[in-house]
């Protein structure tokens, strides 16, 4: 139970991290993007790079990756977003994995501790040969104690791990959707 008990902290503790980083990366403002092409296209670009660094979110460092490379072909600009937005997903999923690996081992722990259960019954009809229910009881409560533990953290671990991995998504989305806008801003006609 010891071991089961740390993968539930562990759980607990990963799901809240990374669900306080995700939803803080997530949160842009409503007009970051307004605001750039203002200021882009009313030939600002310091105000924007700086409004842009101000900012402190994947979609804001990716924009500010575009604005660094204005006056590039555009090719070279959507590529340099591409990478800076590939090193924001990395920074997401960071430690998702770890769920993964609590959603697995979990209800494998737990399985483990169904056999220490029928061992310690086995074990104790083969020494003592009392065969009461106190006996049965003793190594079937273990059994069914830790067998429901593992799956209840593989369970609370495997829906945590697919919860963060969908806000992961949508934040990927909107640091996309940011993108493509930003491109198309850069491509607009000069007032």
């Amino acid at each position: 139970m010891i071991p089961l008990a740390g993968l539930f902290l562990l759980t607990i503790f990963v799901f809240f991290e990374r669900f306080l980083s995700i939803r803080k990366a997530a949160g842009v403002d409503g007009n970051f993007m307004n605001i750039i092409r203002d200021h882009i296209m009313n030939g600002n670009v310091t105000a924007a790079r700086s409004f842009a660094k101000n900012s402190n979110n994947p979609v804001a460092r990716i924009i500010d990756k575009g604005i660094q490379r204005i006056g590039k072909p555009i090719e070279n600009i959507e590529r340099s977003m591409e990478n800076v937005g590939k090193l924001e997903i990395y920074n997401l999923e960071r430690n998702l994995s770890i769920l993964s690996l609590c959603a697995g081992i979990a209800p494998l722990l737990g399985f483990l501790g169904t056999i220490i259960g029928m061992f310690q019954l086995f074990y104790s009809l083969a020494t003592g040969g009392d065969f009461t229910i106190q006996t049965m009881a003793n190594g079937i409560y273990t059994k069914v104690i830790t067998s429901a533990t593992g799956l209840i953290i593989g369970l609370i671990a495997y829906v945590a791990h697919n919860f963060l991995t969908t806000q992961v998504d949508k934040t990927a989305y909107k640091m996309e959707a940011a993108s493509a806008e930003f491109l198309d801003i850069l491509q607009e006609p000069t007032r």
